[in-house]
């Protein structure tokens, strides 16, 4: 019998110890960041899923149609979870739900006056926290790029 060669396995490339690091430290910044924006969208009645929302409808470009599909993408989540998801803030008032002129199987979802003030409110406290964290991001990603 005839003995077929095998490709050589290719060897897996290992981070260095100090790239290691850097990943653990912006891990580390990022969860600060995302449990105190959690902790923010509770002080204010929200769910962190429904401040998500609200910032992702409101920081849409301009002329994207802000329909469920595009929101469950922007969410990383199912179709059906955003549909609930826009029922559980359209019941606080929060969102409207409007059809799409252009498409009338597409459902839009806009930002109510109150939606908007509670998301503005809670923007300017995520910057200023973004702002406390930048040294230690800026030097994370700098650690990642030698």
């Amino acid at each position: 019998m005839k003995k077929v060669d095998k490709p050589e396995a290719k060897s897996e490339a290992v981070a260095p110890e100090p790239c290691i690091e850097a990943l653990a430290e912006f891990r580390f910044t990022l969860r600060k960041f995302l449990h105190f924006s959690e902790e923010a969208a509770t002080r204010v009645g929200l769910t962190p899923q429904q401040h998500q929302l609200l910032l992702q409808i409101a920081g849409a470009p301009k002329g994207t149609v802000t329909a469920v599909g595009y929101l469950a993408e922007r969410l990383a989540l199912r179709h059906h979870s955003v549909v609930e998801l826009g029922n559980r803030c359209e019941e606080a008032g929060l969102i409207v739900r409007k059809s799409d002129p252009e498409n009338r199987r597409h459902v839009v979802l806009k930002l109510t006056a109150e939606g908007n003030r509670i998301l503005r409110k809670l923007s300017a406290d995520h910057a200023r926290e973004l702002n406390v964290l930048r040294p230690q991001l800026v030097a994370a990603f700098k650690a990642l790029s030698s």
